[in-house]
């Protein structure tokens, strides 16, 4: 499929510079630690009887390429994303192995999708990000056919999930300047308050609004700890503006904090998230 003209907001420059380049850096990595969840997208997907399906905020493509694995020849998966890095990397994995996924550059909150055009549509931690998620979800449920299922994953609150906040925790201290999260802002925890996606979801037009809490261990290599916490959030974005004097001593300090997570030779935490579905 071919792209859409991108409005330079805020997160797109973000995807389509630091953060972006990130997640192609570690891809292997996050596509590792996050499979249990992809798995339980999966096998949403074949449970069903879907064969049109759209994963939003799709990344490098893990997803999609797996649902389109196991639909076949018969079915189609499209991943739509606004990061051009990490679709970049989508489309050299599907052609490397030869899975009929296809990958578009647009914001799913305003792109023309063909009306009534999928019977699934999905997300892994792609849709906490719309700075007007009303219109965004609103704009899915048209390129839903009738009766087609959305399902989703998002994290829960900071507080249920001090993995994900251990860096800039752990670093604060040592950087008075990292900017504090904002509540129901665009980003990783936007969707923290389940009443809050319920409201958006009805305000939308989604009918049978189901969100359930979903607590999954996730792992990765301890050898791959540190690029990962230097990599991405806030801290990962700081890092590169401290002097080498600074730079080592918040990394040492944030690697100790994590020690509570690091068994032997792996990392090991609960991502404490909601599972989300609904019908058009």
């Amino acid at each position: 499929m071919g792209d859409t003209h991108q409005p330079e907001d805020e997160q797109t420059k973000l995807w389509n510079g630091t953060a972006g380049h990130a997640w192609v850096e570690a891809q292997e990595v996050l596509d590792s630690m996050f499979k249990p969840l992809e798995d339980l997208l999966v096998e949403a997907v074949v449970a069903g009887s879907a064969s049109q399906v759209l994963d939003v905020g799709c990344g490098t493509g893990s997803t999609t390429l797996a649902i389109a694995r196991r639909l076949g020849a018969q079915g189609r998966c499209i991943g739509v994303d606004i990061s051009e890095p990490m679709l970049a990397a989508a489309r050299v994995r599907a052609g490397r192995e030869g899975t009929p996924a296809s990958f578009l550059r647009a914001n799913a909150q305003h792109h023309p999708f063909e009306s009534a055009s999928f019977d699934k549509i999905l997300s892994r931690f792609g849709v906490m990000f719309f700075d007007d998620p009303v219109q965004a979800f609103t704009n899915l449920r048209r390129a839903a056919k009738h009766d087609a299922e959305l399902r989703f994953i998002a994290w829960r609150s900071p507080a249920e999930n001090p993995f994900m906040t251990t860096a800039e925790r752990a670093a604060a201290p040592l950087l008075p300047n990292i900017p504090a999260r904002r509540p129901d802002a665009p980003g990783q925890f936007a969707f923290a308050d389940s009443r809050r996606v319920h409201r958006i979801l009805e305000g939308s037009d989604w009918a049978g609004i189901d969100i359930q809490p979903l607590d999954v261990t996730c792992t990765l290599p301890e050898k791959e700890l540190v690029g990962y916490f230097t990599r991405f959030g806030s801290l990962g974005r700081l890092l590169p503006t401290l002097d080498m004097e600074t730079r080592t001593r918040v990394i040492e300090t944030v690697r100790a904090a994590f020690e509570p997570f690091v068994h032997r030779t792996e990392v090991q935490y609960t991502a404490a998230c909601w599972t989300v579905g609904a019908r058009a």
